[in-house]
């Protein structure tokens, strides 16, 4: 008589399991209603022998090396350690997963290695980073890590991109098969050399490192981004990263402390670096905050609609742009900046060119829209703000943005501290002296 062994185990030690390895135990037994119970049993031994699920193994604290050397007595495929974030990797059958959750005291929790997506759905006059710009920050020595689909190196960025990791292909050259992160790159960091200065990011003097974590259609794991978040703590002092940029999520399932993605963004945080987040483009719905930007620790960046114009007055948020509050109830996001109609770099051939060549602009740029967008924005302007004093933690500039906003009238779930301007800044380095 079948026994149900992997509900059983959900039941016992439901705890260690997130929502995505618990629903899977439980469609695990789906086929079964169309077998004869007399085989139910020898197929449910089988099966658990030879159904692999992809997972996230995150160990208790100070149990990584102990944790890491029981797993590896399992028989596994393609074992990925994340040092700096006490968590692991690899496809397991679910026989071995019910061996680890019932024998392993060092694990903390198993995660789903579910999928994680880009959040792609006249900006630095906007918000106002020109005025820096004027006073000479132009983000010069700092460095901004581009989690994302890559990096196509576009004139508009020569000689900057100072480093590139892809954990998709393995390949060493920049270059981006999507084209998402080559537009987030040139909205950081563009020069604007091939458009007479037009399409500029803030930092337009930064540097770049590309870590493309994301496919060509723009998908990826949980455990690909933890990968390109803890290779950029490993590199932080090779490259000189202090600033991240994430403009992907998934749902999220699990509260901020228990999400292994939250989990590592909040410890590049901890090591000195300055984690922006797009807060997601399922908006105007309440509650729709992703992954990783439920963390209360990072800069979560929802969009505003600039109207296409330098003036502030017509402003407004983005119809897409997330709303909080989190799962757990918090306050997001934390800010907003341009996001509706972005003119960007554009990586020729990429996924985006072929699908989007109505958006193409001027032959080397093409126009987008999304939290994507707004995120790396505020990232150069981060750059720009690190530029004139590097001392700051990252504490000290989320509070320094955040109190340079300007108040939209709308609630704080949907605007945050309000709409970036960049301006403000100054204004508070002056009222200072």
């Amino acid at each position: 008589m079948l026994n149900f062994s992997m509900i059983n185990l959900v039941r016992r030690n439901g705890k260690k399991m997130d929502k995505g390895i618990r629903q899977e135990m439980v469609n695990f037994y789906k086929p079964f209603r169309y077998i004869p119970c007399f085989l139910q049993s020898p197929i449910e031994r089988v099966r658990k022998k030879t159904k692999k699920l992809p997972v996230v193994i995150k160990f208790k604290p100070d149990n990584f090396t102990s944790g890491l050397h029981e797993v590896k007595n399992t028989k596994y495929k393609t074992l990925r350690e994340f040092h700096s974030i006490s968590c692991c990797s690899a496809k397991f059958s679910a026989e071995k997963i019910e061996h680890l959750i019932e024998n392993c005291n060092h694990i903390e929790k198993i995660y789903y290695d579910r999928k994680v997506f880009s959040l792609l759905d006249t900006a630095s006059s906007s918000v106002n980073a020109d005025v820096l710009k004027d006073n000479g920050l132009t983000g010069e020595g700092s460095t901004i890590a581009v989690i994302d689909t890559g990096i196509h190196p576009h004139e508009d960025l020569e000689g900057r991109i100072i480093g590139f990791a892809d954990f998709v292909k393995g390949q060493t050259n920049p270059y981006d098969d999507n084209g998402h992160g080559t537009h987030c790159a040139g909205d950081a960091a563009g020069n604007g050399a091939l458009s007479d200065g037009q399409y500029q990011g803030p930092a337009s003097e930064a540097n770049l490192v590309g870590v493309k974590v994301l496919n060509k259609m723009g998908s990826g794991s949980l455990s690909t981004v933890i990968e390109g978040i803890d290779w950029c703590i490993q590199n932080q002092s090779k490259y000189n990263i202090n600033i991240l940029s994430l403009s992907l999520g998934s749902d999220a399932t699990e509260p901020a402390e228990d999400d292994p993605v939250v989990n590592a963004v909040e410890t590049a945080w901890d090591n000195g670096m300055v984690v922006c987040v797009a807060a997601g483009n399922s908006g105007p719905g309440e509650k729709t905050i992703g992954s990783p930007g439920i963390s209360p620790k990072v800069i979560t960046v929802g969009a505003a609609d600039d109207s296409n114009t330098a003036e502030r007055s017509d402003d407004s948020v983005a119809e897409f742009s997330s709303r909080g509050p989190t799962i757990d109830g918090l306050t997001k996001p934390d800010l907003l900046t341009p996001g509706v109609d972005i003119v960007s770099l554009r990586a020729p051939s990429s996924f985006i060119d072929k699908t989007n060549k109505s958006a193409r602009v001027d032959g080397n740029y093409i126009s987008l829209s999304g939290t994507s967008m707004a995120t790396p924005i505020c990232a150069g302007i981060v750059a720009q703000l690190l530029q004139s004093d590097s001392s700051l933690t990252p504490d000290q500039v989320k509070e320094k943005l955040m109190a340079a906003c300007e108040d939209l009238g709308q609630s704080p779930n949907v605007q945050g501290a309000g709409y970036l301007n960049a301006a403000n800044l100054l204004n508070q380095e002056e009222a200072k002296v």
